[in-house]
């Protein structure tokens, strides 16, 4: 355009030209500041895909210990390398990153993670296109999936699933090279991200070739295609007053699998379309153990994988019984009811005594007990009537620690705002207790954390329901606040002091 000869128009001119560029490099900033949020991202999930493959390198080393072969050890020794070769291409890739940084002016003290020149192209372009660190990565791109796909047999399916590659450059575009399509004239702050991606890359294909080792290690499973009810009663064996329990469930087989052996106490049980019926006539009364031993051959590596489980039934004839109607052990500070029967012997000539833990027992009803005891340790219950006396030993425990929550069901979590305002205390739940027994919070300290800002100092708290002070302190809560309960004190029936149940964090969003 031309420039315009009255100074009032030029200087029209020039402030529209500043404030053009002043908007462009706001909209600039938000884009730089996007790629970094970018990167951030993938950098989280590149720590849970980590976990995942430590997790799936962890079963495979288990599952060749548990069932050794040759096949095993093989395939779990490349299951090893394969993750020691991404970790050593992945720290290859981060030196990048940091040496990146350190060209980029170093780290920005006005915005951690961020280099300062993060909008510089023209050391981009030098370092990676006409210096050739682009064409040292491709290599190691190039190099690491080779490594990975020998690894895996160059198996198809598994070398389909390898992200790590050099991808074609797509129709249309000027650049001649891999890394001049990457890199060339790329701010900054854009290269950051692509870096992520490529370590990304790296850790996904080694969960491909991680999957493909768990299936040699562990060969073949075998197809069950039947199924009938299981049954696994906690005893065999019952008198008038317990109560029977099983554990019921479905039982799978396969009723074409040859690759089977099923023996009971070392004799062979002889299969009907994968069923076997084991029967034995007893001797003398107590309990009998016998011990069931499942021998599965793998069909793809031809070792022979066992597993043995000892069962139990009990003979008897007279007999006395205790069955606890809660637990296996007695609490202390509640309650504890239990049921007495003795076979052929009436209820009223039935006697029950107790010994230690501060025991006392007291009848409520026809074989109805109830158990009170006031130490922790070992206590003991002797029943006898009808010329027949037992004595069966038990444990004593104090109630477990209750659960600390906000408003009786809030976890440490981040909460909105009006809801996190709603709540009015700490709560102390006991969580999959079969006892109707109550625990009140005595005390607890609470901090705020408001954003950007020092901690509050702290207030303590007496009681559950929140004080003036603390009830105050949470009606500030705004976005991105914090809020902590420390020291959270309770007590439950039969506690003869306070006990610490740890603390509450919550995040206002």
């Amino acid at each position: 355009m031309s420039i315009p000869k009255e100074p009032r128009q030029l200087m029209i001119n020039l402030m529209y030209l500043v404030l053009t560029a002043l908007l462009a490099l706001n909209v600039s900033a938000e884009v730089m500041n996007a790629f970094f949020s970018l990167d951030r991202g993938m950098k989280v999930s590149r720590d849970i895909v980590d976990k995942n493959n430590v997790a799936l390198t962890t079963a495979i080393e288990k599952g060749a210990k548990d069932y050794p072969s040759a096949q095993a050890e093989d395939y779990k020794n490349r299951a090893i390398k394969v993750s020691q070769l991404t970790n050593d291409f992945v720290t290859y890739i981060e030196d990048i990153r940091t040496e990146l940084t350190t060209k980029a002016g170093g780290p920005d003290p006005r915005i951690p993670g961020q280099p300062k020149d993060i909008r510089n192209k023209d050391l981009t372009t030098k370092w990676f296109v006409n210096d050739k660190k682009g064409d040292e990565i491709m290599q190691k791109i190039l190099s690491t999936r080779d490594e990975i796909i020998k690894l895996v047999d160059n198996d198809p399916s598994t070398v389909a699933a390898l992200s790590l590659a050099i991808e074609e450059l797509p129709a249309g575009t000027k650049a001649k090279t891999w890394p001049e399509y990457k890199f060339k004239q790329m701010p900054v702050s854009a290269v950051f991200p692509l870096l992520g991606k490529i370590q990304s890359d790296a850790k996904s294909s080694t969960t491909a070739a991680l999957n493909y080792c768990a299936t040699k290690v562990q060969g073949t499973d075998i197809k069950f295609d039947k199924f009938l009810p299981g049954v696994n009663p906690k005893k065999n064996y019952i008198i008038l007053g317990e109560t029977f329990e099983a554990e019921v469930y479905m039982s799978a087989f396969s009723s074409k699998s040859d690759n089977v052996n099923i023996n009971v106490d070392g004799q062979n049980v002889q299969l009907k379309d994968g069923i076997g019926t084991f029967s034995q006539k007893a001797g003398s009364i107590g309990e009998k153990n016998y011990t069931v031993t499942l021998n599965v051959k793998n069909p793809a590596t031809g070792a022979v994988e066992s597993v043995k489980k000892v069962f139990s039934y009990e003979v008897g004839q007279r007999s006395i019984a205790i069955s606890l109607d809660k637990m296996n052990v007695f609490y202390i500070g509640v309650d504890n009811p239990i049921s007495v029967s003795a076979a052929g012997v009436s209820s009223n000539d039935v006697k029950v005594t107790g010994t230690g833990a501060g025991i006392a027992v007291s009848k409520v009803g026809n074989g109805k007990y109830t158990v009170r005891v006031s130490t922790p340790g070992e206590a003991s219950l002797t029943v006898s009537g009808g010329g027949a006396s037992q004595t069966f030993p038990y444990r004593v425990k104090r109630i477990p620690d209750p659960t600390p929550l906000l408003g009786a069901k809030h976890r440490s979590k981040a909460m909105g705002n009006g809801e996190f305002k709603a709540q009015s205390g700490i709560a102390a739940v006991l969580e999959n207790f079969d006892f109707d027994v109550r625990c009140e919070v005595v005390g607890f300290e609470a901090t705020y954390l408001k954003k950007r800002q020092d901690p509050s100092p702290e207030i303590a708290n007496g009681g559950a329901r929140f004080n003036e002070k603390v009830q105050s302190m949470v009606n500030q809560a705004g976005p991105g606040d914090q809020y902590f309960f420390d020291n959270v004190k309770a007590k439950c029936p039969g506690d003869t002091g306070p006990r610490n149940l740890g603390a509450l964090s919550f995040k206002i969003k």
